[in-house]
């Protein structure tokens, strides 16, 4: 299925527990503090041990500031359309312009039934779903000439005034499963919201999403125009999600949380390395999904299609077909080892490094490889520039002072216990945002550069034994960070398995740089 190209939000998804009331505001203050873009709460009336969910979006609208905000999903039945649409408008009025309505039929009907609603069928819960948009939409167009009249078989609306207007034009998203409400999503809604426990595989979404895209084409409306969101059970790989976006359309993910940890890792790791995969596969520099997004072993061992074109022989004393159709010289330059080592310790033996094969160098090359050749170099930096932030943090902590604008926020004044805390998060976090990308390259990089260059094999066995070495000074490290929480006496400790940490990684990022760049850039990720 198509990437439909939405920008990508991230949110998750507070159980609005009556028990834990603060609870549950503080964990979506947190959201926006972590800056993620969105927080929803589940809205079940019928279960008296969970807060009322328009009530808590009241009030947690007026506890933040940026965040937007959400139900998930409002069951209609429940609520009158025409008194809905005016909650749904003030609400936004209110947060300026944060609120979306998600809705749904209900589901749960002898609960719903429970509560004064009237007992419908699945069948009449679509058909007063639909007239209930109509409704909602007809109160929100103020320029409309009269009042609401809507004389349908399950509302009537005769003459209420419409309005108010919403601060934005308020998305109204679907929860739906069966074909039906699919269709229905199609023709009318902005956003599509399942939740992938109720869906068992990507394959399944994927035929929703078909099912939504006829139905919107039949309408004259492009399928673009329907953002899909989906609800995640738990926390997924970076690579999962990138899947769902690239291949499923998927641009918001809500993930269920009960935690603060479970927040500030989607927030801090999981959003920037799923925005990274997403904006590698869209490049045009990357023609094909990004190989670390086929998990099925057999399609993995494909050759892509530019595979054959990129190895195709030159005659002799000429440059290869591509380099004679125009282009430049690669511009991205590797970063260079400055030969610095700050420990005394070596986990490896620098000069048996390979080398891969000599470029060609009349070879020039497309806007779209020069990208592809740059990204390697854009994502280490990433990992240098939060490197040397963490190294700065120690030297502040050992010096007894932390600069709040450095260790996030509202940590202005604290004890120098808490500081060991704050910079243990910060290395734990450090540490596995390292592991995640030596993974991502074990799984999508590599490989795909192993099949369409086989003469890169020497050096991608050791980059891969590279990893494996990292991966144990992270353990260093990880062992270091676990002393020096509970006892600041282990700052030393930390600070040289860090400096491990900086030899090594800086090293072995310089090496990959020169012994990939170019190559990607021929055969792109």
């Amino acid at each position: 299925m198509p990437d439909y190209g939405h920008d990508l939000l991230f949110s998750v998804s507070v159980v609005p527990s009556a028990q834990e009331a603060d609870g549950v505001v503080a964990l979506a203050q947190l959201a926006e503090r972590a800056g993620l873009d969105l927080v929803s709460f589940q809205d079940h009336p019928y279960q008296p041990a969970l807060l009322d969910t328009w009530t808590l979006l009241g009030y947690v609208a007026a506890a933040t500031e940026t965040i937007r905000l959400a139900g998930n999903v409002h069951p209609l039945p429940l609520r009158p359309p025409a008194m809905l649409a005016q909650a749904a408008a003030s609400l936004d009025l209110l947060s300026h312009g944060r609120f979306e309505l998600a809705l749904g039929t209900g589901g749960y009907w002898d609960a719903i039934a429970s509560m004064g609603a009237p007992l419908l069928t699945p069948g009449q819960a679509v058909d007063a779903l639909e007239e209930g948009i109509a409704i909602i939409r007809a109160a929100w167009d103020t320029d409309a000439p009269g009042g609401i009249r809507h004389l349908g078989e399950h509302y009537r609306v005769e003459g209420a005034p419409r309005g108010p207007r919403p601060a934005h034009d308020i998305g109204i998203w679907l929860g739906a499963y069966k074909p039906r409400m699919l269709r229905l999503t199609g023709r009318l809604a902005d956003g599509w919201l399942p939740s992938l426990p109720r869906y068992r595989s990507f394959a399944e979404l994927g035929a929703g999403n078909a099912v939504i895209d006829e139905a919107a084409a039949e309408a004259g409306r492009s399928p673009a125009a329907i953002r899909r969101l989906l609800n995640l059970d738990r926390e997924r790989a970076p690579e999962e999600l990138a899947e769902l976006a690239l291949d499923h359309g998927v641009s918001v993910f809500i993930l269920m949380a009960r935690d603060a940890r479970t927040v500030e890792r989607f927030a801090a790791e999981t959003a920037p390395a799923v925005r990274a995969l997403v904006a590698a596969g869209r490049s045009p520099a990357a023609p094909e999904p990004p190989a670390a997004l086929e998990r099925d072993p057999a399609v993995s061992e494909r050759a892509p299609a530019s595979a054959g074109r990129s190895q195709m022989p030159a005659e002799p004393g000429k440059p290869p077909p591509s380099a004679r159709t125009g282009g430049a010289p690669l511009a991205a330059v590797p970063t260079p080892d400055d030969g610095v080592r700050l420990s005394s310790v070596r986990v490896w033996d620098e000069s048996t490094r390979p080398a891969g094969p000599a470029p060609d160098p009349h070879r020039r090359y497309s806007p779209r490889e020069q990208a592809a050749g740059r990204h390697l170099i854009d994502v280490h930096d990433h990992l240098r520039a939060e490197l040397a932030q963490l190294r700065d943090l120690a030297d502040q902590v050992a010096a007894g002072t932390l600069d709040a604008g450095a260790a996030r926020d509202h940590i202005s004044t604290m004890t120098m216990r808490q500081n060991n805390w704050t910079l243990g998060a910060y290395c734990e976090s450090y540490c596995r945002l390292v592991t995640m990308h030596h993974s991502a390259e074990d799984a999508m990089v590599f490989p795909h550069l192993r099949r369409v260059e086989p003469g890169l094999a020497p050096v991608l066995d050791r980059l891969r034994e590279e990893h494996q070495a990292i991966h144990k000074v992270l353990e260093r490290v990880d062992r270091a960070l676990v002393a020096f929480v509970t006892d600041p006496a282990g700052l030393a400790d930390l600070r040289g398995a860090v400096d491990l940490l900086t030899d090594t990684l800086l090293s072995h990022l310089s090496y990959e740089e020169h012994e990939l760049v170019e190559p990607l850039a021929r055969h792109g990720l």
